[in-house]
């Protein structure tokens, strides 16, 4: 005796297919053995005993609380999207924003600092002959150090000695200049803040190129280092020192360093009793002999 099936059981069950025997087609029904289909209807009859029992509520509800757990993060991940662009909007503002800042500061910055090299200009020319007498601690002056002080602290920082080099050359040829007028022995203080500056502008390879080939530079070197105060020879040979340890700008200096260089000077300077200028100066001898061949 054979029973009439509905196609759709068909490739529902390998194991069911594997036992078709004798299959006749007769329009959308198979004809199978009783063996089968009993086997299979006992195998439904297991699963609808056995789902209940692993389908239970605590599943169903696990599943429901998974499906609103699911909705929550697909909304999150929504909200989270729109803060990245707002951050992203907010940030090219911050950025635009930034860079008017720097525009501007340096449109600024360039007037201070013209200002500053006309004052230290003015202060300069305005000391009288008698220089040993000219008050170093009046308001005047101490302002004066003070836009001194100023300039090395920006020359300090990388992006300061770059400005200072692109845009602001008067002002490092005003600070030599001056550096070449005040008499020796006088003015202590505003000639360190200078060298210091320039050195610190040294720093830069552009700005050592520049300041190396300005006209008089080496002589103003040879000058100062006849000054009687150790702090300003001091610098003078880190400033020397720059230039010496520069490949490429020694290489174009070297004719005129030969020339003019006050090795007797610096001899004297190596026997100082200033630790610091003796052993900077004995540093600079010993650089001078390695690069012999340059000078």
């Amino acid at each position: 005796m054979s029973y009439m099936v509905n196609s759709k059981y068909r490739e529902k069950d390998n194991e069911f297919l594997f036992l078709l025997q004798k299959v006749e087609t007769q329009g959308e029904f198979v004809k199978v053995r009783k063996r089968a289909l009993e086997r299979l209807t006992t195998e439904v009859m297991q699963l609808h005993d056995i789902l209940p029992k692993i389908l239970n509520y605590d599943i169903l509800e696990n599943l429901q609380k998974l499906d609103a757990v699911e909705t929550i993060v697909e909304r999150k991940d929504i909200e989270v999207e729109q803060l990245r662009m707002d951050c992203e909007h907010y940030k090219a503002r911050l950025e635009a924003a930034q860079a008017d800042c720097m525009k501007e500061r340096k449109s600024k910055a360039i007037k201070f600092f013209s200002i500053a090299g006309q004052t230290m200009e003015s202060f300069v020319r305005s000391l009288s002959e008698d220089i040993k007498q000219q008050d170093m601690d009046s308001d005047e002056s101490q302002f004066v150090l003070g836009l001194a002080g100023i300039v090395t602290n920006v020359a300090a920082l990388a992006c300061g000695r770059e400005f200072l080099v692109n845009s602001n050359q008067v002002l490092l040829d005003t600070m030599m200049q001056l550096l070449g007028d005040m008499k020796l022995g006088c003015c202590t203080k505003l000639k360190v803040l200078m060298l210091m500056s320039l050195y610190n502008v040294s720093i830069n390879v552009k700005g050592l190129k520049y300041i190396s080939e300005s006209p008089g530079f080496f002589p103003l070197l040879w000058w100062l280092l006849n000054d009687p105060d150790p702090e300003i020879c001091l610098h003078v040979l880190r400033l020397l020192q720059s230039v010496i340890l520069e490949p490429d700008v020694l290489t174009k200096s070297a004719p005129e360093i030969r020339d003019s260089l006050p090795l007797p000077r610096i001899h004297m300077l190596s026997k100082s009793r200033n630790a610091d200028l003796q052993i900077l100066a004995r540093e600079l001898l010993e650089d001078l002999k390695i690069l012999e061949s340059e000078i």
